[in-house]
Parts: structure tokens; C-alpha cells; sequence
């Protein structure tokens, strides 16, 4: 069974503004050894950020379990210290200068990317896949990146920022394109022409190593695993399950098709880049585009179309109809962003913070 693991990263915020508080390093200390034995718990790049690694799994329902597990402790941990712990790619306010996380790291980045720091108030979802070898993950990256935008706009739960709505689902989608290496990978010859041109990035534009290279869909240089990067941080577990199910089958997929000799989808890098905008902007609320006609199609079409791609790798790995479940929730109940503007409308404040709240543990 092809293996995944899940990051999440999460913000700890004031209860009665919603604003990011400088927590972290408290919180952290707090969290019991269990806690902290069950996954890789670490700081982020904010003071008011935390990150955890999950373990190793191969089905989804022990993924859900155990990240349920730990958000449960996290938020009782929160609640301790006066804060709370949430799922959002970008909280509903921030501070005009937020703090970093007291590390070299972290404060060689802050100085190379300067300005960008005052906005860099983000958090994100990813999806660690495990492959055999760095070529099958190329095979795999060089097929599942035209695919990137469509998962972008199932995922899309960043609707505020400093107070206001955007009018974008994903606002740290936006954020991201900031820095220098944002977006879709380019495609690559061979396992060794990805290796050479992500190391030639290292000291341009604030590329400080390999690990600080953005794009939405790299390979591991610390693990045998394709990691994809589009998602923002998800209000409770559903679409993060969603997300791990189908990054694990458009991985399988597009490695098996670079085994057989098959070419990659042909998608201009130019309109690669102009739909996950256009994801960013409207989610699934309208139009995306289809990377099998290079045409803008309904939402709905185009995720079916993604669905049926990967079919057999759903039915191999036996998330067919989970996956199927949770597809259904999302056109039912909403992407966070579509959750989350719906609370605020409704409730104003009072009634996102519960939303947040509620979702989270």
C-alpha cells in the first residue's frame, strides 16, 4: 500500500479578536510527551504558529483518528493559556508586524524576504505521498501539477483578511505568490534535472536551502515522498482527508503513466499559473480550469473529471468511496472559505468564532 503522512499547521489566536497571539513556545511546552511522541510537533515560521508532522499511514481512517486525537489536545492546551487553536489559511485579523519565531532559520528568511513578512501570516496543509524512488516522483509531479488549481479551490478556507472580506477563497494563495518560487513545479526531464535546477535556485530570491522553495508540489529532500503544498490550513478534518486521499491517488497515478511511457498533460505554464489565480479567486463557487481541454468548465465538471482520473489508484488503495462521501460533503455543506463567510454573515464575529472553535476540536 502506497504510504502518506499529513502537516498541518495551525493558528493560535485571541478568543475575543481572532488575532494571532504569541503562544507557541508556551503552548508547545504544555503539550503532553504522548502528544508530542504521536507526530513531530514543532514552531512555525510566527511566534503564534505551530506545525505538527504526522506519522506514517495507509489508511485514511487512522490518519483521521489520529489527527482528531491531536487537535483535541491542542485546543485543551489552548484553552489553558486563553487562547485558541484553529484550522485557517489566514486568520480573520493580524497584526501589521507579526513576531517570528526566535530561530537563525527563521530570522535569515524574515531579513531576505523583507516586506513580505508584514502579510506572511499564513497557514498551510500538506500531503506527503511515499514513492519507490525520486524518478517515479518526478513522473508523479510532472502529471498531478495540472491538477494543482482544482485542488486549490477544494481546499480554499482563507476568505479574511485584517478584518474584511477579500473576495477570494484562498487569500494565501495570494500571499504566496510573493515569493520568488511560488506556484506549479515546472515539468522535468529525469530525476536528475529536478535535483539540478531546484539546487540553482538556492541564494536567488531569498532561497535560503531546497526546503524554502515554494512551489505547490516538490519532491521531499528529506523523505522518499512527493509533498503537495496547495492546500490552506482546513477548519476541521474532512477536506484534510479529502486532500490526503486524492494527493495519494494523483501521485500513484501519474507515476504509474511515467512508468508506462506515458507523456504529461500538455498545460501551457502561463495558464497553469493564470488558473490557480482563478482557483484562488472563486474556489468551487463557479469555474475552473479543465487541464484535459485547456478550457474553462463548471466546477463540478472538472472535479469529476479529476475523479475519474484517478479511479483506479481510489479503488487500489480502497478510498473510493470515502473519497466519494467526502466530495458530497463539500457540495453540501461548503469549502471552509464558503463555511466561514457563512458564519460571519450570520453571526458576525461571535458566530465565526464559533464556527472555528467548533470545527477545530
Amino acid at each position: 500500500m502506497v504510504t502518506f503522512g499529513i502537516e498541518e499547521e495551525y493558528f493560535l489566536v485571541d478568543p475575543r479578536t481572532l488575532r494571532p497571539v504569541s503562544l507557541a513556545d508556551t503552548i508547545l511546552g504544555d503539550l503532553s510527551p504522548l502528544a508530542r511522541s504521536r507526530g513531530l510537533v514543532t514552531h512555525e515560521f510566527l511566534a503564534s504558529q505551530l506545525e505538527r508532522a504526522s506519522a506514517v499511514f495507509t489508511e485514511l481512517a487512522e490518519a483521521e483518528a489520529d489527527l482528531a486525537g491531536f487537535r483535541g489536545e491542542l485546543a485543551a492546551a489552548a484553552r489553558a493559556r486563553g487562547a485558541l487553536a484553529i484550522g485557517t489559511g489566514t486568520p480573520f485579523d493580524a497584526p501589521a508586524a507579526p513576531t517570528l519565531t526566535d530561530a537563525a532559520r527563521y530570522h535569515r528568511i524574515g531579513s531576505g524576504v523583507r516586506g513580505v513578512v508584514r502579510d506572511h501570516q499564513i497557514c498551510a496543509t500538506h500531503v506527503h505521498v511515499g514513492v519507490p524512488s525520486r524518478t517515479a516522483g518526478v513522473h508523479a509531479l510532472n502529471r498531478l501539477r495540472v491538477w494543482l488549481p482544482t485542488l486549490l479551490a477544494l481546499t480554499g478556507n482563507s476568505p479574511f483578511w485584517r478584518g474584511r472580506d477579500v473576495g477570494f477563497d484562498s487569500w494565501r494563495a495570494v500571499i504566496m505568490r510573493r515569493w520568488a518560487t511560488a506556484g506549479c513545479p515546472p515539468t522535468f526531464a529525469d530525476a536528475d534535472d529536478y535535483d539540478r535546477r531546484i539546487r540553482r535556485l538556492v541564494g536567488v530570491g531569498a532561497t535560503v536551502d531546497t526546503a524554502t522553495v515554494a512551489w505547490h508540489a516538490r519532491l521531499s529532500e528529506r523523505y522518499p515522498t512527493v509533498e503537495v503544498r496547495v492546500a490552506d490550513a482546513q477548519l476541521d478534518l474532512a477536506p484534510t482527508i479529502l486532500l490526503a486521499a486524492l494527493a495519494r491517488a494523483l501521485v500513484m497515478t501519474g507515476a504509474a503513466a511515467g512508468e508506462r511511457g506515458a507523456p504529461p498533460p500538455a498545460v501551457e505554464p502561463e495558464l497553469l499559473d493564470a488558473a490557480l489565480w482563478h482557483a484562488s479567486r472563486d474556489g468551487i463557487r463557479g469555474r475552473l480550469l479543465d487541464p484535459t481541454t485547456r478550457e474553462l468548465a463548471p466546477a463540478r465538471v472538472v472535479i469529476d473529471g479529476l475523479l475519474r482520473s484517478v479511479v483506479d489508484a481510489l479503488e487500489d488503495a480502497g478510498d473510493r468511496p470515502r473519497v466519494a462521501e467526502l466530495i458530497e460533503q463539500v457540495w453540501r455543506t461548503g469549502t471552509g472559505s464558503q463555511q466561514q463567510r457563512r458564519a460571519f454573515r450570520t453571526g458576525g464575529l461571535a458566530g465565526l468564532r464559533t464556527l472555528v472553535e467548533s470545527s477545530f476540536s
